[in-house]
């Protein structure tokens, strides 16, 4: 099937279709040989396509997949404590995913899973901004002290960006944050004393868990997955 080039340069992950442009009107794009600088062209993905000289290859589909992770499982394949793991829950058709960052033993909710490595790594990185929205259930807590993680904390001297933070009632407290950082809600909300006694992931970037049984495993539709690939491709 043709495709127009530039379509065929933002599949393989290059550039945005609009960022894919460009280097084609700059003269950057070559198809076996022959530089290309009209948007107007089509390939097929059996040409050797070179991008600033380098050969690029479609790449394979990503798959995604959003799991509800209980608590009491562990973000790894095997743990040395024996403790069990999302792969001890997951069926074993889905044992060859990579995990999207991690959740910690005692937090449940949304995970992402994915069939592609290098998607799970960009997926992660605290460069991409990509907001993760958790719900917190805690003993008590103030503005005043929730004002100081809003502003971002140094802890043990590591920083901590500032968080989102809404308060849905007197125990629970809606938190979004986009860095990543190990054990990061804990840490910050133990910091303001108010330590969490309870944490659920129920977003990450566009993705949202819904009504997602516990333990089960949806996969995400094309559509999203595209949009996620755009906001990542944006951020370069």
């Amino acid at each position: 099937m043709n495709v127009r080039l530039a379509k065929f340069i933002a599949d393989c992950g290059v550039a945005s279709r609009r960022g894919a442009e460009v280097l084609i009107s700059q003269g950057d794009v070559s198809v076996n040989g022959k530089i290309v600088n009209s948007p107007v062209f089509f390939v097929d993905g059996s040409e050797k396509i070179c991008v600033k000289g380098k050969e690029i290859k479609k790449k394979k589909e990503i798959k995604l997949y959003m799991f509800h992770k209980p608590v009491d499982t562990m973000t790894t394949t095997k743990d040395p404590m024996g403790r069990k793991t999302i792969y001890d829950v997951l069926d074993k058709k889905y044992r060859n995913l990579k995990y999207i960052g991690r959740l910690d033993f005692k937090t449940s909710g949304l995970l992402l899973l994915t069939n592609d490595g290098e998607f799970a790594r960009q997926m992660s990185l605290p460069k991409n901004r990509i907001q993760r929205t958790y719900v917190a259930t805690v003993n008590s807590f103030t503005e005043k002290k929730l004002d100081i993680a809003r502003k971002g904390v140094c802890v043990d001297g590591i920083k901590y960006r500032p968080m989102k933070i809404e308060a849905v009632d007197e125990h629970t407290l809606k938190v979004t944050v986009e860095e990543g950082k190990k054990n990061e809600i804990r840490i910050v909300l133990r910091y303001i004393e108010a330590p969490v006694r309870a944490l659920h992931r129920v977003s990450y970037g566009p993705i949202k868990l819904g009504n997602l049984a516990r333990g089960k495993i949806l996969e995400v539709d094309k559509k999203t997955i595209d949009l996620v690939l755009k906001k990542l491709l944006e951020s370069k």
